[in-house]
């Protein structure tokens, strides 16, 4: 047994194993895994992986605030290095800044409509497209990413973690016009079957600045719409036994750690490999963290609804420079409930300078909320997505980027200031399962929980009438490009009218002074 070791709730734990014998084609042919035991009887079991030579890692967080777990390995193969390997894992409360080591993971409510840590606190998806980050951006560049995205109040990115199109050429360089890093060696035949162990482990670290600056990478395995630059994605060709094996692999190396899986990335949602990656998903993910798909603009969103393994469905409505909050709606129609949200509006300055640029953004993202995406809102910087290294980079359609902008100045872009506001307004306010309302005021943009909460939001201001006592007396009126309270009072039956300052958007929010909220 090797000496105990020392964690803090909710923190990665890395334990190396060593197999005693080589092994051909470790990826694919050994699998490795261990059962940690508390010494409350609670068992959570972590898939291992290979990370080149004889080495395999698990990786293990501890849910619980103190005690201590017992672990054992188990293997495919006759391995005594990978095998009834034990050990120790004594877990100390700590002091934690990080929000995800305080409150835990996320995962998704009761009611399966929002995020909720694993203590009960309630948080709302500000997700950004970073699509190409894994492979294209360098250590200092994440950090700078990071840093600007925390400032701004995301908490996710979206994420491709291996260039998906298969006829993707340039060098193997992240600093070169068109070069990316690579993950899978045969990815370009249409499997993943050679993988890269330095990828992963550069990759790591990227990984760890997110989450260092509270950042949920959302895990996408391959892509199965148009890609990077469209030329062939993998996610549609790979054997879905291939991209299920690649699921359980980021799952064993990402998932003791904040994560959201997106096993279906821009496509229709029926291709085999998604209902084979979210099986596999949650089959070995012990913590829970929310499983889904992004859907292509023109499909139906509802792929799978009635599996166990999906939380939530994203839709996407295309790149045109519309607001399209009927998807949304007619999703969040769904059943049984999952968590919705629009996960690809049009990104900024897509195509061409000036579409969907500025407030269209916070607009875009407050119709979608109120249409019944509450699982969060997304956001999307043209040039940005594709981590385009200069304003003149080569090799990327004109419609796809932003002209003339490469992804340090789309990080600049205003839209991208209104986004992250967002759960800032909610934060505390008692959302849980909140639902688009017609009913307690008329005409109006709202989100309702019975006698708890009324959420308004009025595009251009002026006024917001209450017809119903479910509405709770207090209300502030909040400016949502800012997060700013203008004003502050009580509504009654005799003064039911409430008016924000006309010609600037606003939102009001009926709810106690002290509504806070968890649902532990």
């Amino acid at each position: 047994m090797t000496p105990p070791l020392t964690a803090h709730p909710w923190r990665e734990v890395e334990i190396t194993l060593t197999a005693a014998h080589e092994h051909p084609s470790p990826y694919t042919s050994v699998e490795v895994w261990a059962d940690f035991t508390h010494e409350s009887g609670r068992v959570l079991r972590r898939p291992a992986f290979w990370d080149g030579g004889r080495t395999w890692k698990l990786r293990f967080a501890s849910p619980l605030a103190h005690g201590a777990w017992s672990w054992r390995s188990a293997a495919s193969v006759p391995d005594e290095g990978l095998a009834d390997a034990t050990g120790e894992i004594v877990c100390l409360p700590g002091e934690a800044t990080n929000r995800f080591y305080a409150r835990g993971f996320w995962r998704m409510s009761p009611g399966g409509r929002n995020l909720v840590h694993a203590d009960g606190t309630l948080a709302l998806l500000a997700g950004d497209t970073a699509w190409a980050l894994p492979w294209r951006a360098t250590l200092e560049q994440a950090r700078e990413y990071a840093a600007d995205r925390r400032a701004k109040g995301f908490n996710a990115a979206l994420l491709m973690t291996v260039q998906p199109d298969m006829r993707a050429v340039g060098p193997r360089d992240r600093t070169a016009d068109e070069g990316f890093d690579v993950g899978f060696e045969d990815l370009p035949s249409g499997h993943l079957n050679e993988l890269n162990p330095a990828y992963f482990q550069t990759m790591d670290v990227l990984m760890d600045v997110l989450v260092e600056h509270e950042v949920v990478p959302v895990y996408q395995p391959v892509f199965h719409g148009y890609g990077w630059k469209g030329l062939g994605v993998a996610g549609t060709v790979v054997p879905p036994e291939e991209y299920a094996r690649y699921c359980r692999y980021l799952v064993a190396r990402y998932g003791a750690r904040p994560a959201i899986w997106l096993v279906g990335g821009d496509g229709q949602g029926y291709a085999p490999q998604v209902a084979a990656g979210g099986r596999e998903v949650e089959s070995w993910d012990c913590y829970g963290q929310p499983t889904g798909i992004h859907y292509a603009p023109h499909a139906d969103n509802r792929a799978h609804q009635e599996a166990g393994w999906l939380d939530f469905q994203w839709c996407q409505t295309g790149h045109n420079g519309e607001h399209v909050p009927e998807r949304v709606a007619d999703m969040w129609r769904n059943t049984p409930a999952k968590g919705v949200a629009n996960g690809e509006p049009t990104y900024e300055h897509i195509g061409r300078r000036g579409k969907a640029v500025g407030w269209w953004q916070g607009h875009e993202a407050w119709c979608n909320l109120c249409a019944g995406g509450t699982m969060g809102v997304v956001y999307g910087a043209g040039s940005l997505w594709q981590w385009r290294l200069h304003a003149e980079e080569p090799g990327h359609e004109a419609w796809a980027h932003a002209p003339g902008f490469g992804w340090r100045e789309a990080l600049e872009f205003e839209g991208s200031r209104y986004i992250g506001v967002i759960p800032r307004i909610f934060e505390g306010l008692p959302f849980a399962e909140m639902r688009p309302n017609w009913d307690y005021t008329i005409g109006r943009r709202a989100l309702a929980v019975d006698g708890k909460l009324l959420v308004v939001y009025l595009p251009d201001g002026g006024m917001a009438m209450v017809v119903s006592d479910q509405v709770p007396r207090p209300y502030r009126i909040v400016d949502p490009r800012s997060g700013k309270v203008i004003a502050r009072g009580e509504w009654s039956r005799e003064a039911s009218i409430v008016s924000a300052p006309e010609g600037a958007p606003a939102v009001i929010i009926f709810a106690q002074p002290d509504g806070h909220e968890s649902i532990a």
